[in-house]
């Protein structure tokens, strides 16, 4: 299910609960709606609400971790994608090939994680593309000292390029528990249906709550965009990427 869909579904089920709470205030006898049996209800609800609020912050917190994580993976393989590109040039005219080979790997890399359409990116890598790369670094045939460090170090990058990718495709699995989020929106349902039948039902007290589901709608939107980087609205952006493209060897 996308975010947008289960951020709809709770947002219903949390406007459904506000209005049967407003049903039930005018159904209950008097002795339950008393001052007393409100601030009981308010107690266990003030509960309630401390352990809610600490796990949606704790649901926000992982989301937010994950997310920048492989941002922060994303940065680091386009700075290693340009550096390897100047050990290349630095090795001379000899790799040439090499650097048109890691331009179309780069061009194909992108391809795959950021479609034009909008959808889920593939972020399983390029075996193939990866390897042939690999090969055609170690294929080269230095002259001097210079050439043999420069073929060395820039055979460390594109095994580093590698584990990258593979780390960036390791990360992409769900990092927030369903179990969690349901336990969150339940609690949440206790909540709205509580405090709806104890609030008067006026028009101040409709707004109070429509504004209050909605809030905690968009907070469990962000949770799920957030967790899933490389796609929805919330996506982690191309632009190192492409950035690093325009670096390197058409």
């Amino acid at each position: 299910m996308s975010p947008l869909a289960a951020t709809s579904v709770v947002t219903v089920i949390l406007l459904v609960a506000v209005g049967l709470g407003r049903a039930l205030h005018g159904a209950l006898p008097d002795h339950h709606l008393s001052s007393d049996s409100k601030d009981a209800v308010k107690l266990a609800m003030g509960l309630v609400a401390t352990m809610t609020a600490l796990l949606l912050g704790l649901l926000v917190s992982s989301a937010k971790s994950n997310y920048d994580t492989q941002r922060s993976q994303v940065i680091t393989m386009a700075a290693k994608v340009t550096f390897l590109d100047r050990l290349l040039t630095l090795y001379g005219p000899e790799a040439a090939d090499v650097r048109k080979a890691l331009h179309d790997n780069v061009v194909d890399g992108i391809r795959r994680v950021w479609p034009d359409s909008g959808v889920a990116g593939e972020l399983s890598p390029n075996e193939q593309a990866g390897d042939a790369l690999y090969v055609a670094i170690q294929s080269l045939a230095p002259r001097d000292d210079t050439q043999r460090m420069l073929k060395s170090q820039s055979a460390a990058l594109a095994l580093d390029l590698g584990q990258a990718r593979t780390l960036l495709r390791a990360q992409a699995i769900a990092s927030v528990s369903l179990t969690l989020l349901v336990a969150v929106v339940l609690w949440l349902l206790v909540i709205f249906l509580s405090s709806s039948t104890l609030a008067p039902p006026n028009p101040t007290t409709a707004v109070a709550f429509v504004a209050a589901v909605l809030s905690v709608a968009v907070a469990v939107f962000l949770i799920l965009e957030l967790d899933q980087p490389f796609s929805g609205m919330l996506r982690i952006s191309s632009e190192p990427m492409t950035a690093a493209l325009a670096h390197l060897a058409p």
